[in-house]
């Protein structure tokens, strides 16, 4: 059984597209998770994909292959995105 991404990681990826890209008219909660980001969706572009792909790596520590013939498929949805984070993450000790 394939585990969940968590609410909380959708929602920071959202966020980070939003102000990132600084997209005014669009607030987090208004990209649904499985929304396409680029083409009929949301509209992204390179420039936008290559910004968030930036961001990702510096703030959740992620490694992004540019070569992964996979990649556009990790970027197609936040829930795509989010899972891609998620997976590749290393785990985080919590602060007592």
């Amino acid at each position: 059984m394939e585990e969940r991404v968590s609410k909380a990681l959708e929602d920071q990826i959202r966020t980070l597209i939003v102000e990132t890209l600084n997209l005014e008219d669009i607030k987090p909660e208004d990209i649904g998770l499985d929304e396409m980001l680029f083409g009929d969706g949301l509209g992204l572009d390179s420039i936008d994909a290559l910004e968030i792909g930036v961001e990702i790596q510096k703030i959740f520590g992620v490694k992004i292959d540019t070569q992964d013939e996979n990649l556009s498929s990790y970027f197609s949805s936040v829930r795509a995105l989010a899972e891609f984070v998620g997976q590749r993450q290393e785990p985080q000790e919590q602060a007592s």
